[in-house]
């Protein structure tokens, strides 16, 4: 059947075979164990104070949109609103059976479409949570400095 040499050869090819899945295997024990930790330290060093938030601008004033895609800001406070997967409170004033009542603007027809632009009878799944996109307008102070200008404020040899 098998030679001498070809029997040895084997034995040599299974020895090393061996020994490179034991050191695979080994290695990577020893990195799964030096991996970094995801959930951090534990216990934690204490307690961090969350800081109260900024008081919402409650004037029902919708301000001019910094660029032409921007969302809409929310107008008025939304503490306490908790849309979940069955409910919404955003949409017992924004949808279209409620305007009328409500005074609220309605929410854009684009908000009524699935990902293959057909129309739907209720708001997509995807706009379904509105504070993904809109947020509520604050009194307060940028955290970080901001230079943006709109382009209505460039002067028109300027927008090169």
């Amino acid at each position: 059947m098998f030679s001498q040499g070809a029997a040895r050869y084997a034995d040599v090819s299974a020895r090393r075979v061996f020994v490179i899945v034991a050191a695979a295997v080994l290695g990577g024990m020893a990195y799964a164990q030096e991996s970094p930790r995801l959930v951090g330290p534990s216990p934690f060093p204490q307690e961090v104070q969350v800081p109260p938030l900024a008081n919402p601008l409650t004037n029902d004033q919708r301000p001019m949109r910094s660029f032409p895609e921007q969302p809409p800001i929310i107008p008025h406070s939304i503490e306490g609103y908790q849309i979940t997967l069955t409910t919404n409170p955003c949409l017992s004033c924004h949808s279209r059976q409620y305007v009328e009542g409500s005074g609220a603007p309605m929410i854009s027809v684009t908000h009524y479409e699935n990902r293959d632009g057909q129309m739907l009878a209720d708001v997509s799944p995807r706009r379904y949570f509105c504070t993904m996109c809109h947020v509520g307008q604050t009194d307060t102070r940028p955290t970080v400095e901001n230079r943006f200008v709109d382009m209505l404020g460039v002067e028109p040899s300027a927008r090169q």
